[in-house]
Order: structure tokens, then sequence, then C-alpha cells
């Protein structure tokens, strides 16, 4: 991978002790292939109808863990780039990440971010807690701030099952912003365009002790909202049988759920909007 191995054998960097960082060692020996380095000159912006952005993904917390979520949009100016993208990724068994902003950016991110949670616990034998997992991702953030600044943000979202947590609080999110900072978010969060309105929807249905099919309604209705709201935001596509990307994440580990329940929950949350289109009142 280096470029030093030859004849089947890895190169001496690999046999130098060092961090447990896999980030930290490409920064070392091969920095180009870091996602995080800056493309264009001092001064120069990206144009936003050049680079394809996603937009909104969520997360809240309900009765078995964790549920993370997101449309499937992807917006080029007033394009629309993509509308099938999956923002909705598992980091480990019990850890996903879901991303808005720059899609080239995010894609590499996430992947380098996988490869970094499975090095360090090949080199440590333990798997990373999960405070150190938010602290790990909002480091990779801010290696990103020079391309931020340039137009080219990247602003994820991390949620997982805390095996180690105490007193029962197992799920757990953490919101960033562009320059690394991590927020923990106590029963739900959201980010990109169109989050004020998904959050706004979630401020409002969200209730402690969801079970699994509540918290994806209130999912799909978050989304919902946000679509209605917001263009770079996708709505369902039921024509083309395009649908939000639901992902839980309980004792038992990550899992996404099967396209033909996310499509069923979809149906009926769209049926629910022909009697009230402006989405559900809160619960009493």
């Amino acid at each position: 991978m280096t470029g030093h191995e030859s004849a089947g054998r890895l190169g001496d960097e690999f046999c130098v002790p060092g961090s447990s960082s896999f980030t930290e060692f490409l920064a070392a020996y091969r920095p180009e292939l870091l996602p995080m380095r800056r493309p264009f000159p001092d001064g120069v912006r990206a144009a936003d109808d050049r680079f394809p952005h996603g937009t909104t993904v969520l997360a809240l917390g309900y009765r078995d863990g964790v549920l993370i979520a997101g449309d499937r949009r992807a917006t080029m100016g007033n394009l629309i780039s993509q509308r099938d993208l999956e923002k909705v990724h598992p980091a480990d068994d019990h850890t996903a990440v879901a991303f808005a902003g720059s899609v080239g950016l995010a894609v590499d991110m996430v992947k380098l971010y996988q490869v970094e949670l499975t090095h360090f616990e090949k080199v440590e034998g333990t798997p990373m807690t999960f405070g150190a997992k938010a602290t790990r991702l909002a480091g990779m953030i801010r290696q990103n701030l020079g391309q931020a600044m340039q137009g080219l943000a990247v602003v994820p979202l991390l949620a997982g099952y805390d095996v180690k947590a105490a007193g029962g609080a197992r799920g757990r999110i953490f919101g960033f912003d562009v320059a690394g900072g991590a927020y923990e978010k106590p029963d739900f969060h959201a980010e990109g365009s169109g989050s004020p309105y998904a959050r706004g929807a979630l401020k409002k249905l969200f209730r402690p002790g969801m079970s699994r099919r509540e918290a994806a309604l209130v999912a799909l209705q978050a989304l919902y909202d946000a679509a209605d709201d917001d263009s770079a935001t996708g709505g369902p596509d039921i024509n083309r049988r395009i649908f939000p990307i639901i992902s839980v994440i309980t004792e038992d580990g990550f899992e996404r759920l099967p396209a033909q329940e996310t499509e069923e929950l979809t149906h009926e949350m769209v049926e629910q909007r022909r009697t009230r289109p402006d989405g559900p009142n809160a619960a009493p």
C-alpha cells in the first residue's frame, strides 16, 4: 500500500511501533491517500453547482437502542444529481455514521473511519469506547477544515449502542460542527439542509420508550417534513420505489430495516398525510 513493499514483504513502516490510529499512520507515510487534503489553491472556493451535496440525516433513541435514517437525494445547486444516495453506513458492529455535505469527501471519510475503528481493535485487542469513537471522528472532521472553508464541508452524524454505558443509557447520538466540535444529543438530532424542519418534527413526536416501529414512523414523518420545506431533501419516491434508509443499532448490533418493511411503513405514513398534510400533532 505504501509503495515500499517488495517480494510480498511489508515495508519497514509496518514494523515500527506507533499509534493505533490508521489515520495517523497514513498521514505519516502516505498523506496523499487521506481524503482530507486541500484540492484548491488558497482563495479558491468550490462552486455549489459543481459538486453533489447530501442533505438530511437524523437519529433518535428508542426502547431497544438507537435509530438512524436519511433521505436519498443529492443536489448540485438547483439540480438533483442523485435520487438514491445512501447516507447511512455501519461503522462497526454497534456504531453507524450518516452524513450531510459534500458527497465525495463524505463517502471517503466514512470508509476511512470504518478502517480506523477496525485498525484500532486489531492493534489494541479491544473495541474503542463510544466516547473515543466520537473523538476520533471529530479529529477527522477537524482535518477537513481547510476544505470546509472552501465549500466542501462534511457534517456527519454518529449513533450507536454503547455496550459499556452505565445505568441503561445504551443508545447514544453525537452531532458535530465543521470545525470538529462534538456534541452529545440526549434524545434525537438531525443534520443537513432540512435539519431544522426534521428537528421540529422530532421535538413534536419523540417520546421515550418507543418501539422500533413507532420510532421508524417518527423518523419517516420527520424526513417528510424536511422534504416538504427544503427542496434539497428528497421525499419518498413511490413510483420509483425509492424510500429513506432506516437502520437501528441495538445490543445485537447494526441492522438495516428490510426494504419491504421500510416501504410498508412509508406507505402507511403517506396515507396518514392524506388526511393530515402537515403531519400528526404531538401526543398529549
